[in-house]
């Protein structure tokens, strides 16, 4: 015998509560670039996010917002002062737990504050040697999400709704038709065109059954020829992109997480590699790009392009490009024994020469840089132009806002006319 067991209903569940709208409330927390911090001048490749931090960002958002329920944040505003902290203090708790098991969010185990006597004497502890800080890390799905919504609204802002892949004038046999049949060839991937092949066997050999089809007798739809690309995006993350009032590199992290999303769901035969250039450069994991900030100080524009150009060099595609997001001139030169020579005072004769040497080596690579300038200082303008003119890239002046708009139009109206 079937029995049915009912308790009382607890709202453990949450079922009001949309999560992905939280989440992408949540973007500017998530993807924070040091700009909150730079009073502190902090500039921490791991900014260390902690739970506290997470629960104060979703109570503004549950507060600020209108991801609650009118009647019950009328209920938690007439409990007055005490028991309003405890009940978004519990709601907050639940709703963490959640994050956590729909996979946003991985919790991290404490990380305790060693004892002073344990602890260099450079870098005192804090606190009791008890005392915990419990921290977390957005993970693969999350970072989906926000790529995917970013990528939503660029386009919706664009006007496009779908689109395809890198389209030329070459005829191939792909999977989608796109031209007359043609005999099969050696190497042609075989998308038979069934009926062409079967008239042309029945006029050879006659109405008999079965019909007898020979290898002559074999033709293939020719499709619209797609390349594949390889793409560095080169990110500037020196200091002066959180300065002057103004955060420019929280918009590039987001440009970054759509193109990633775009070229995963649309374009699965292109690459994409992330570098950072600053001091120095370095490649980055895209797993990683939520947790990257600004800093060190100046902009290493020669190292940068050096770095991707030795990565675009393995890939074996059709087109390689460096995508370049900076609004800084280059200020710092690695030489030839390690050190890094820096001068942030104008344009530097010695590093701006360096760096040019380094856009012709990769336009003799056969790699195509494209400049996105988040400034228009006159001599900045002067350096992108002579970049411009080496690689016979393009160059576009743009700002945080419409940044994004700018680069997905770029990469999706991109054809092969370079390879051509």
């Amino acid at each position: 015998m079937k029995f049915t067991r009912y308790s009382r209903y607890t709202g453990e569940s949450l079922d009001w509560l949309d999560l992905e709208q939280l989440v992408s409330r949540l973007s500017d927390f998530f993807l924070q670039s040091g700009f909150e911090n730079q009073a502190y001048r902090v500039q921490e490749m791991d900014p260390g996010q902690t739970m506290d931090q997470l629960r104060d960002a979703i109570r503004r958002a549950l507060l600020e917002g209108d991801l609650i329920p009118p009647e019950m944040l009328e209920r938690l505003l007439e409990e007055g002062e005490p028991g309003e902290e405890q009940t978004l203090h519990d709601l907050v708790d639940r709703i963490l737990e959640r994050l956590a098991r729909e996979g946003y969010i991985s919790p991290q185990p404490p990380e305790i504050t060693p004892p002073p006597d344990r602890t260099s004497a450079a870098h005192l502890g804090h606190g009791d040697a008890g005392e915990a800080h419990a921290r977390f890390e957005i993970t693969d799905k999350a970072l989906d999400f926000l790529g995917f919504k970013t990528l939503r609204d660029l386009l919706a802002s664009l006007g496009k709704s779908s689109f395809g892949r890198h389209d030329t004038r070459d005829l191939a046999t792909g999977i989608e038709s796109g031209g007359i049949s043609r005999p099969y060839e050696f190497g042609d991937t075989l998308n038979l065109d069934i009926g062409e092949t079967l008239s042309r066997a029945i006029r050879r050999s006659g109405g008999g059954i079965p019909i007898d089809i020979d290898y002559p007798d074999l033709m293939v739809h020719q499709a619209e020829y797609q390349s594949s690309c390889a793409t560095a995006l080169l990110l500037d993350c020196s200091h002066s992109m959180i300065l002057y009032g103004e955060d420019r590199f929280t918009p590039a992290k987001r440009v970054a997480l759509a193109l990633a999303h775009l070229l995963r769901t649309h374009y699965p035969g292109d690459s994409l590699h992330l570098v950072l250039f600053h001091d120095s450069a370095e490649e980055v994991p895209l797993s990683e790009l939520a947790r990257v900030q600004v800093g060190p100080f100046y902009t290493n524009t020669r190292e940068g392009l050096r770095l991707a150009r030795r990565i675009l060099q393995r890939q074996r595609k059709d087109m390689r490009q460096i995508v370049m997001i900076t609004d800084g001139k280059p200020s710092a030169l690695t030489l030839d024994d390690g050190r890094i020579y820096k001068n942030a005072f104008g344009l530097d004769p010695m590093v701006v020469s360096h760096t040019l040497e380094e856009v012709a080596r990769c336009k003799r690579a056969g790699i195509l840089v494209n400049t996105f300038m988040l400034a228009r200082d006159y001599s900045l303008i002067h350096f992108v132009q002579q970049v411009t003119e080496i690689c016979r890239g393009k160059a576009y002046f743009t700002t945080p806002y419409t940044l994004g708009q700018y680069l997905l139009m770029d990469y999706m109206n991109r054809k092969t006319r370079q390879i051509h």
